[in-house]
C-alpha cells in the first residue's frame, strides 16, 4: 500500500490560504462555487466532540457551505430527539437559530430500517430524504457527507437512491482499522459493511483509541479549555440552556461546561475531539496523511483485508494535533459566519420511478455479494 496525494488541488488551495493568513495578508472570502457543500451527520448528544465539530464547521463559513445537519441515535446520549436537541443548542450558539436546519434521522439500525424504505414514515425518513434531495440538487459542486457517528443515515440514503452515488463523497469518523472495535463502527456494523461494497467515494478518518496515529491524539485538556474558550464565539440572545443546566450565550462558555461534566483520561486529564479533527482534515488535507487501500471486509467485527479488491477506500491517519487545535482556537475567536442555507432546485434522475424519494432504490433487501 502506498501513500498518495489526495485531492492535490484542495491541499494547494488550503496551504495557500493558511500561508496568507499566517503572513497577515488579507484574504478575500472564496466564492460560492469554491466553498465545500457539506451535510454533517451526528450523534450530537453522545459526549462532547460532536458539539465542537458542529461549532467549528459553522464557524468556517468561508470554507464550508453547510446545507444542514442530520442526527442519529447511538447507544449513548438518549433517544434521537435528544441528539437533535443538542445539535440545535450548538446551532443556536453559532448565531444560526432558525436558519440552519437540523433533521431527525435514524433511531434504529440499517438492517431494521432498510426493509421499510417504501413506507413514507420510515425511521429516519426526515434526514434520509433531506440527504437525497440535497445530493440531487442542481449544483455542480460535489456534496460532502460528513458522518461523525454511526453510518445508518448515509447507508439508507444510498440504498434508497443509488443515483446519488456519483454526486457525493463520504468522509466518516470511525474505526480502529486494522484493529477491531470502535464506538461508531460498533453502533451499526452492517451499515459500514454496506458502504464498503458500494461504488461511492468513501474515506475514513481513523479513531485508533490510545494510538498516536488516530484522531484520538487530537486532545484538549480541561485546563486548556478553561484557559482558552471562555467567551469565544458570537454572543447570542436569548441564551440557551445547556445539557447539564445553566444558561449560555457563547459556545466557548458551553465548551467549558461540557468539559467540566465529562470523565477525562490521561496525564494531563483530557478528552479527544475526534469529530472536530475529521472536519479539520477536510478543510486542510495537509493536517493528516491519506492512503488508498483495497476496501477490506468486516467479519464478526474484525477486519479482513482483500488485497485483490478493485474497490478502494481512503484512510486518513497521523493527524497534526497542534495545527488542528491552533486553527480550532483561532476560529473560535475569529469566526467566519456561516450564511443561512438557500435551497436550490432538485435535479431528478433520468431513471425509473423506483429511485424517487417516495420509493425504494434497490429491488432487493439482501446485502450485495462481496467480490
Amino acid at each position: 500500500m502506498t501513500e498518495r496525494p489526495v485531492r492535490q488541488a484542495l491541499v494547494m488551495c488550503a496551504a495557500l490560504w493558511m500561508s496568507a493568513a499566517c503572513g497577515g495578508v488579507s484574504v478575500s472570502r472564496p466564492s460560492e462555487s469554491e466553498r465545500l457543500r457539506v451535510i454533517l451527520d451526528t450523534d450530537a448528544n453522545n459526549e462532547l466532540d460532536d458539539q465542537h465539530a458542529i461549532a467549528y464547521l459553522l464557524f468556517n463559513g468561508d470554507v464550508f457551505d453547510v446545507e444542514g445537519i442530520t442526527v442519529n441515535r447511538t447507544r449513548g446520549g438518549g433517544d434521537v430527539l435528544q441528539h437533535r436537541a443538542e445539535a440545535e443548542r450548538v446551532v443556536a450558539l453559532a448565531g444560526l437559530r432558525g436558519q440552519m436546519p437540523v433533521y431527525t434521522g435514524a433511531d434504529g439500525s440499517f438492517e431494521e430500517i432498510r426493509k421499510t424504505l417504501n413506507e413514507p414514515g420510515f425511521d429516519g425518513a426526515e434526514a434520509v430524504n433531506f440527504i437525497i434531495r440535497r445530493a440531487r440538487a442542481a449544483d455542480d459542486r460535489e456534496l460532502l457527507l460528513l458522518p461523525v457517528g454511526k453510518l445508518t443515515n448515509i447507508a439508507l440514503a444510498l440504498e434508497k437512491a443509488p443515483d446519488i452515488e456519483p454526486r457525493v463523497r463520504v468522509v466518516w469518523l470511525g474505526s480502529n482499522y486494522p484493529e477491531p472495535g470502535e464506538y461508531n463502527q460498533e453502533n451499526d456494523e452492517p451499515a459500514l459493511s454496506y458502504l464498503l461494497e458500494q461504488d461511492v467515494r468513501f474515506e475514513i478518518a481513523l479513531v485508533r483509541y490510545g494510538q498516536p496515529s488516530g484522531t484520538d491524539a487530537v486532545r484538549a485538556s480541561l485546563e486548556e479549555i478553561r484557559r482558552t474558550m471562555p467567551g469565544r464565539g458570537p454572543r447570542i440572545s436569548p441564551p440557551v440552556t445547556g445539557r447539564h443546566g445553566d444558561s449560555f450565550s457563547t459556545f466557548g462558555d458551553y465548551s467549558v461546561s461540557l468539559f467540566e461534566h465529562i470523565e477525562l483520561h490521561g496525564d494531563p486529564p483530557s478528552r479527544a475531539l475526534y469529530d472536530m479533527a475529521a472536519v479539520a482534515i477536510v478543510k486542510n488535507p495537509a493536517w493528516a496523511s491519506a492512503r488508498e487501500i483495497p476496501a477490506p471486509r468486516l467479519v464478526d467485527g474484525r477486519w479482513v483485508d482483500r488485497p485483490d479488491n478493485t474497490r478502494t477506500i481512503v484512510l486518513w491517519e497521523h493527524f497534526d494535533r497542534d495545527a488542528i487545535m491552533r486553527d480550532f482556537y483561532d476560529r473560535m475567536e475569529h469566526v467566519r459566519p456561516q450564511a443561512a442555507h438557500r435551497p436550490t432546485r432538485i435535479r431528478m434522475p433520468a431513471t425509473s420511478a423506483s429511485t424517487a424519494i417516495t420509493g425504494a432504490g434497490r429491488p432487493s433487501a439482501t446485502m450485495p455479494a462481496s467480490p
